[in-house]
């Protein structure tokens, strides 16, 4: 495979799961249950309630899973979030130890239900099902008695959604009599439960942070303002509340929001109407806002988030495609305010238009996974570090329970942000087994809904119920399972997984013109965000190339060598209709008289498709090679050469140029240029981004693959084999000091490290017993 697997680690079974405390997936007692009629109440919320005893040195365990949401609180304290995701129609088990102090406990579950179409989580109707567990006694189950009571809560229920891609927004409104109602459970169908197999995630107290800076905050109706896809102007499809019956129109308030920073340097939290007061987290965090507040005179306090500033303050409008705002209506009295929902964040704004608070220091309780903590890098410049560190920490902050493109505006498992996520994953965390998840969430379903047969849904676990779907992203899918095959040795799920490749194979055939090219594949096809993807019209070579590679894919997991064969005929043919002598054109428009004609138009995201998926090579296309290699890259900006050739992005254009270049041995190239790309999102958020600018997500999955390429191109770790228990090493021609690599495996971390001593370069490596280094030497490996 052209797209050669680097710095992965081979899958051992049960590593992640066991520390996670287990693969359970039956209840003892415990049936769904949910309050009599409302089971498909769109965002529904309940709070459930018991208490059971427990005894000094018990060490009970709540079981749990439901639909949608659930937040669990012990005597008062955060204890849990959940459930971790799995395809429509099946649930993951959840166990959480639970510390009981010894005699009586209130145990709080509150439960949101979305019941809307999501690309974050399948739409089921609502249940809990949940058991607290003793060393096998069970002291309290939902389903069983009256163990479990269940009461209405304070959110309000007719809010505007969120996002395109998320639920419904937050909104609270304080019950008149201070309880909410108690209602009646009934059970619910039962439903299919499945291992949760991801790590539990980790939910530490980020803060806490004081005022940073006040401002002044008006309504203003005035001019025109964009509608909102989710809110104002959305399909028959997409379920929400109708924007004319909101009770709260979270995103209609903050697009006539108008902000500007005060004068008054921040000199504390008591704010009055029109006033506010930011708070900066120190880096992009993603979990759940904490706040502390005491309520003067009553009012809405509105408390809006972001992950960069505008002209020094959090813009509302900053992405019209998500309301990052929640707003609580308050009566006088001091509480601690806590989202419910995560979201993603390194400014959090609170103000009001009406009452008057005063304002205790805010922080963030993080939802992130713990399985990368232990990968480090540490050198003599420190931009390296601080770029791997935001790699890593894009890559927790992404992998809670699936692969996702970013943390906030969606948490969706879009496929080909999976596969560079799932390169990271094996690097960073040692083991495979958040992958194995995520096949297997593909695996469940009889079928997949809304698209046509043969298709593989582009984001998933999901409800995307235009029928719309991305072929590129089906043929990523293809070559990643290839990739992992290699990276864990599971041939069972790929084996599971056969006939829906085949079947996508077939599918893909169907649009196959005289040629032998894939033309007008229908769907929306995607290269990257830039005019490539405006350069998709009939035959798209970048598609075709990308294609190929899925095609060898394939015949390399299942033994078809006639796939292969195909393979390089689509490449030839490519090669032979694409190449204008200087360039690879993007695509080919079918005439009035039935010809094909390449349009001569060329992105630079193309060029790098074709040497990615083999249709050229530094052999074949020296010329071009050395062009891409000198004269593209982040200096492009200011040079402005070749602007005939459209500029890539960072998604994906971008971080195929570098693999290309690591792939090459430019190790200090990609150094260099990785500053130029990086850098400054480190920099500014901590965090890697979806865009080369701030205008989308400044959190997005697929850039942690940064921590693979600092792994090969400085530290020079090639190769993790987790089999044979080696370390796959070369020189690398960075200007460095020193480096030092921390990476877990199997049994425990190995750190691999070098510094230069005159002209000497000492190594170091530490690792578990019957570990080694071995000497990389171009695909060849030799002892050390």
């Amino acid at each position: 495979m052209r797209f050669k697997v680097i710095a992965c680690a081979v899958f051992v079974a049960g590593a992640l799961t066991s520390a996670a405390g287990g693969g359970n997936t039956t209840f003892s007692v415990a049936v769904p249950v949910w309050p009599q009629g409302r089971e498909r109440r769109m965002n529904d919320f309940v709070e459930f309630r018991t208490f059971f005893d427990s005894s000094e040195g018990a060490r009970p365990v709540l079981r749990i899973t439901g639909a949608s949401v659930y937040r669990i609180r012990l005597n008062g304290v955060f204890a849990g979030y959940g459930p971790a995701r799995a395809a429509p129609g099946f649930f993951r088990v959840d166990e959480w130890p639970l510390a009981a102090k010894p005699g009586r406990n209130e145990l709080s579950i509150e439960v949101s239900a979305y019941n809307c179409n999501t690309f974050y989580i399948p739409e089921h109707p609502a249940f809990l099902q949940a058991e607290v567990d003793c060393d096998g006694c069970i002291l309290a189950a939902t389903g069983r008695g009256s163990d479990f009571s269940a009461f209405e809560t304070t959110r309000i229920t007719k809010c505007s959604r969120y996002s395109y891609q998320r639920a419904f927004g937050e909104a609270y409104r304080p019950s008149p009599n201070g309880e909410g109602e108690k209602l009646t459970l009934v059970a619910q169908p039962a439903v299919r439960l499945v291992e949760r197999i991801a790590a539990y995630p980790k939910f530490e107290f980020l803060g806490e942070f004081g005022p940073s800076s006040r401002t002044r905050v008006r309504i203003d109706s005035s001019g025109e303002y964009p509608p909102a896809r989710f809110v104002d102007s959305v399909q028959s499809w997409f379920k929400c509340y109708a924007h004319t019956n909101l009770d709260v129109n979270i995103y209609d308030t903050l697009r006539h929001t108008r902000t500007t920073l005060d004068d008054i340097k921040a000199a504390g939290g008591r704010i009055t109407a029109g006033e506010g007061v930011q708070y900066d987290v120190g880096r992009n965090a993603s979990g759940f806002i904490v706040l502390d507040v005491e309520c003067l005179k009553a009012g809405t306090l509105w408390v809006a988030f972001d992950e960069v500033l505008q002209c020094g303050v959090v813009a509302p409008m900053r992405s019209p495609e998500v309301a990052n705002a929640v707003c609580f209506e308050m009566t006088p009295g001091r509480r601690r305010i806590e989202t419910f929902e995560p979201y993603t964040m390194r400014h959090v704004h609170a103000y009001t238009f009406d009452g008057e608070f005063s304002l205790g220091k805010a922080g963030v309780r993080e939802y992130r996974s713990p399985a990368a903590d232990a990968a480090a890098l540490r050198t003599s410049d420190g931009s390296l570090d601080a770029i791997f560190a935001a790699a890593r920490e894009t890559f927790a902050q992404n992998a809670v329970d699936v692969f996702t493109d970013c943390p906030g505006r969606e948490r969706a498992g879009w496929l080909c942000d999976s596969f560079f996520l799932a390169r990271a994953s094996a690097l960073l965390t040692g083991s495979t087994d958040l992958e194995r998840l995520f096949f297997q969430n593909y695996m469940l379903p009889e079928k997949y809904a809304d698209i046509p047969e043969g298709m593989i849904p582009m984001c998933f676990p999901a409800d995307i119920r235009n029928g719309n779907y991305i072929p590129n992203w089906a043929m990523w899918f293809a070559i990643q399972l290839g990739e992992y095959l290699a990276r864990s040795g599971d041939r069972a799920t790929v084996d599971a997984l056969k006939p829906r490749m085949l079947a996508l194979v077939d599918f893909f055939r169907r649009f196959r013109n005289s040629d032998g090219l894939l033309e007008n594949l229908g769907g929306w096809t995607f290269i990257e965000w830039s005019e490539a993807n405006k350069l998709v019209k009939d035959v798209n070579y970048p598609t075709n190339a990308t294609w190929a590679e899925m095609l060898d894919a394939v015949a390399g997991m299942y033994a078809m060598p006639e796939l292969a064969e195909e393979a390089e005929l689509v490449r030839e043919t490519i090669r032979r209709q694409s190449w204008t002598g200087r360039w690879f054109c993007d695509n080919a428009v079918r005439e009035s008289d039935g010809t094909i004609k390449p349009s001569g138009k060329c992105t630079e995201t193309c060029q790098y498709y074709m040497f990615a998926f083999g249709v050229a090579t530094r052999e074949t296309h020296p010329a071009l090679w050395n062009t891409l290699v000198s004269d593209f890259g982040p200096r492009r900006r200011e040079t402005n050469a070749y602007p005939e050739v459209f500029p890539a992005n960072a998604f994906i254009g971008n971080f195929l140029r570098l693999e290309l270049l690591s792939r090459a041995g430019l190790s200090r190239q990609v150094v260099d240029e990785s500053r130029g790309y990086f850098a400054h999102m480190a920099e500014q958020t901590g965090t890697l981004w979806e865009h080369e600018g701030t205008r989308a997500s400044c959190n997005h999955g697929f850039a942690s693959y940064v921590a693979v390429l600092y792994a090969r191109n400085v530290a020079g770790i090639v190769e993790i084999d987790g089999s044979a228990k080696t370390v796959a090493v070369r020189n690398t021609d960075v200007p460095l000091d020193f480096c030092e690599m921390a990476l877990p495996v199997d049994g425990g971390t190995v750190t691999y490290g070098w510094r230069r001593e005159g002209a000497e370069r000492v190594e170091t490596f530490r690792a578990p017993l019957c570990w080694r280094t071995i000497t990389a030497q171009g695909d060849d490996c030799k002892k050390r």
